[in-house]
């Protein structure tokens, strides 16, 4: 079955003077235009397609990706504006259309967001919007605590920051959680810190709990066990080294390393630390 908005499996199997067709095993039919067609394809050859309709409103393939398929969160560019709506730059001829009863707040050329793709139900064309919660899940039962996550930022509140979770549901990371920049688009790990009685999820970066902090210590002596029990990463160092070595706060390394002096396990200088044999 054809899949409008994605990717598709497709056999050329009609050549004609403008394009090919490509069918799909139950034998639907698109165009893919010869500006589309990849060279040295031929009859018989499979492909895979991204199909959408062009601006005609025709259905058609091309052999170019998308920056996002149906169902997806992106971070695109608005790189039009008229009074029904905003297009976006999604990689392909025809712009990604967002309606103005869609948009979150009325965007701006020049200016990008984090969009949801859907499918208009009353034309079948691929549209966007920015109006995240009517197409991702706020609350869920589903998340465990302490679960690693992929997080897409989508919008700064009073709180924080907004994020999409792996694609299918929205939380909330507090202020005093983001412990390093963190800008609108930007895709990185994360954890589920609680889902509350209402089923709203929190999420964090990082964990400081007594657990994550017995952790961190291991990860240290791990650290000065394979570069001859030394270190150059001290209290003092630069927090962009540490969280780039363990992927935590400079404020979490300070403790790991007060717990592991407190045991006698490493020396603390002022440019380095090092294992207590």
């Amino acid at each position: 079955m054809l899949q409008i908005g994605k990717t598709n499996h497709l056999k050329i199997t009609d050549t004609l003077p403008y394009g090919v067709y490509l069918s799909d095993e139950q034998q639907n039919q698109v165009l893919m235009p010869n500006a589309h067609l990849p060279a040295n394809a031929k009859q018989g050859d499979w492909l895979d397609v991204f199909v959408y309709h062009d601006a005609d409103g025709q259905l058609v393939a091309t052999s170019t990706q998308a920056k996002g398929e149906l169902g997806q969160c992106v971070y695109l560019n608005v790189v039009g504006v008229k009074p029904i709506g905003a297009f976006l730059d999604w990689g392909l001829d025809k712009d990604l259309f967002v309606p103005r009863n869609e948009q979150e707040s009325i965007m701006q050329e020049g200016r990008s967001y984090v969009v949801y793709i859907y499918q208009d139900r009353q034309t079948g064309r691929i549209a966007a919007s920015s109006k995240l919660h009517n197409y991702l899940h706020e609350e869920s039962l589903d998340f465990q605590p302490r679960q690693k996550v992929e997080l897409l930022i989508s919008a700064r509140t009073d709180l924080g920051y907004k994020a999409v979770i792996n694609g299918t549901h929205l939380g909330l990371l507090f202020k005093d959680e983001v412990f390093k920049p963190v800008y609108i688009g930007q895709t990185l790990p994360g954890y589920i810190k609680n889902i509350r009685e209402d089923g709203k999820i929190d999420l964090c970066f990082q964990f400081t709990d007594q657990a994550a902090r017995s952790d961190l210590t291991s990860q240290i002596i791990a650290h000065l066990q394979q570069n001859n029990g030394v270190s150059e990463l001290t209290d003092k160092s630069d927090a962009k080294a540490i969280y780039k070595q363990f992927n935590v706060s400079k404020n979490a390394y300070k403790k790991a390393l007060g717990a592991l002096y407190k045991q006698q396990r490493i020396q603390l200088g002022k440019t380095q630390i090092s294992l207590i044999k």
